[in-house]
């Protein structure tokens, strides 16, 4: 399917595909799209089931979440492009990597994980959402995605609990059964993409280990870890964020 996508930026310029965490949309990358579209076409969109995509009957795989991408890619016309991807998005920008290296060209990976374990809590949690609905979740997520600071924050609360509430239920449950099969780690060696892989220090959904664990996986990666920032570091760290992002594109031009 063809997912809900936004297009900004200079035309003809390169394009930096953005893809979201599970439970948000286009919109957390908010903070990143500024600075990125003075240099490149910006293509944000929103995985299945998240934002204005619609989710349809699942269980999904990540192959199912990196097709969306290569479809909408070819939408577009589209040859190559960079990508970032946050959390179940850096898990699409590493299923793209290793099985179809020649679509992109730069890959950063934003508090990811090549293997998330146990994984009956992911089939633990879709039942959940199925059950009692992405409104249940809200509370939770805040705590895990922003340190507390942040998640006590009106707009944060605001904007984020909103987009997490919005997520259609069955979408959010097959997207969370994506990451409950997903095993990433075997395939690490062969990404030929330069990677940069991005962890927050405070991030207790996937702590810098994850990140250090697919530094070594893939050929030549450079590991960043980022203070003071927990799951959602994009946001919480945003001016690092985008000055590692930027430096790690544009290597390129």
């Amino acid at each position: 399917m063809i997912p809900h996508y936004e297009f900004t930026g200079p035309e003809g310029a390169e394009v930096v595909v953005l893809s979201n965490s599970l439970g948000t949309d286009l919109g957390l990358w908010d903070a990143q799209l500024s600075a990125l579209s003075e240099r490149f076409r910006v293509l944000r969109y929103d995985q299945r089931g998240h934002g204005r995509t619609p989710g349809t009957p699942g269980p999904y795989a990540l192959a199912d979440l990196g097709g969306d991408v290569l479809e909408l890619l070819d939408h577009l016309d589209v040859e190559r492009a960079h990508f970032a991807g946050v959390s179940l998005g850096g898990m699409t920008g590493m299923w793209l990597a290793e099985n179809a290296p020649d679509r992109l060209d730069r890959l950063a990976l934003l508090c990811t994980s090549a293997e998330l374990t146990p994984r009956e809590a992911w089939r633990e949690r879709a039942a959940l959402a199925r059950r009692d609905g992405t409104k249940s979740m809200v509370d939770g997520s805040l705590t895990r995605w922003f340190t507390p600071a942040l998640a006590s924050r009106a707009d944060v609360v605001a904007k984020f609990g909103d987009a997490l509430r919005a997520c259609d239920d069955e979408g959010y449950a097959s997207c969370a059964e994506a990451i409950a099969d997903m095993d990433l780690v075997d395939g690490l060696p062969r990404i030929t993409a330069p990677t940069l892989v991005i962890a927050g220090r405070d991030d207790p959904a996937t702590p810098p280990p994850h990140a250090e664990r697919i530094g070594a996986g893939v050929p030549g990666a450079r590991v960043e870890i980022i203070p003071d920032a927990s799951h959602l570091a994009n946001v919480e760290r945003a001016e690092s964020v985008n000055r590692l992002l930027l430096h790690h594109f544009t290597r390129s031009l």
